[in-house]
């Protein structure tokens, strides 16, 4: 099976949506944040390994106490992905933190700032140049 084969990718979707819904409902320590997302998952094609992405919106402490939770209820959150998902081998689970959500947050605020800055300066300008021209 090849990595971008149609067969890996519904296999990697799914594994997100279960992978989700296990964190979510499933897993209950106190040092993963409620507001944590599986960004994406890919599955190795021999289905040994998986590398699952996850975001965290909140501060940097929470993003590291939530990979660390994480890390240490691999085991947990591996069987239940067993249960929940037939495949012929369950992949050993690699988390990894993916700041790409709050990087865009960032990069949108500092456009908008950009471009709140030019209007402002946009306005001050037309109307000098319309009292000239009058």
């Amino acid at each position: 099976m090849r990595k971008n084969s149609i067969k890996n990718i519904r296999i990697n979707s799914e594994v997100q949506k279960e992978l989700s819904n296990i964190i979510r409902t499933e897993v209950k320590d106190p040092r993963i944040h409620p507001m944590t997302s599986v960004v994406a998952v890919e599955v190795a094609p021999d289905l040994k390994s998986c590398k699952a992405y996850i975001s965290v919106l909140g501060n940097e402490k929470a993003a590291e106490d939530t990979l660390e939770g994480l890390k240490n209820a691999v085991g947990y959150i591996r069987r239940a992905l067993a249960r929940s998902v037939n495949l012929r081998n369950t992949p050993e689970i690699t988390f990894i933190l993916d700041q790409s959500i709050e990087y865009g947050v960032h990069m949108t605020r500092l456009i908008d700032d950009v471009v709140g800055k030019e209007e402002v300066s946009d306005d001050g300008m037309n109307t000098e140049g319309d009292e000239g021209s009058c």
